[in-house]
């Protein structure tokens, strides 16, 4: 049978030293049970960086879930394809990003449908015969990288 090395806390904390940065203090790191997350480091986190540390809960594979899909799916549409050329840029494009996700963009467990419900009653093609046509228009979303489509009124 093989063992892991024992992962020491200094080079855990070490490791936590260069990813978060100094200037925009963190308030909570959550993580699982792994054995490279001690008691010990946990106090130590606390202590470095004034960080409240939470637990995922035990046997539960699936807490995560959400928040996975959600960063897998910000790569996958929105970061794979731009490059941030500054933290300022990166969260403009995260913000214009999430207004698309949350407004825009179709969600199949939705049926296909959008999330808010605003914007659904604002593209819905009416029923019945109007005086006026209607055309479909295409607005860019980051650059042209998306696209949402409202109908919009033509004079007749």
């Amino acid at each position: 049978m093989r063992t892991r090395p024992a992962v020491s806390t200094e080079w855990t904390l070490q490791q936590f030293r260069a990813a978060l940065p100094e200037q925009n203090p963190h308030f909570f790191l959550i993580h699982d049970r792994h054995a490279i997350f001690s008691a010990e480091l946990d106090q130590e986190l606390q202590a470095a960086f004034g960080v409240k540390v939470l637990h995922t809960p035990p046997q539960s594979p699936q807490a995560n879930a959400f928040c996975e899909r959600l960063v897998g799916t910000v790569c996958r549409e929105c970061l794979d394809f731009l490059i941030p050329l500054s933290e300022r840029h990166l969260r403009g494009m995260l913000r214009e990003w999430v207004g698309h996700y949350n407004a825009g963009r179709p969600h199949s467990r939705l049926g296909p449908g959008i999330p808010d419900r605003y914007r659904v009653e604002q593209i819905r093609k009416p029923t019945r015969p109007m005086s006026t046509k209607l055309t479909v228009v295409a607005r860019p979303v980051l650059g042209g990288l998306h696209h949402e489509y409202a109908w919009k009124r033509v004079a007749a």
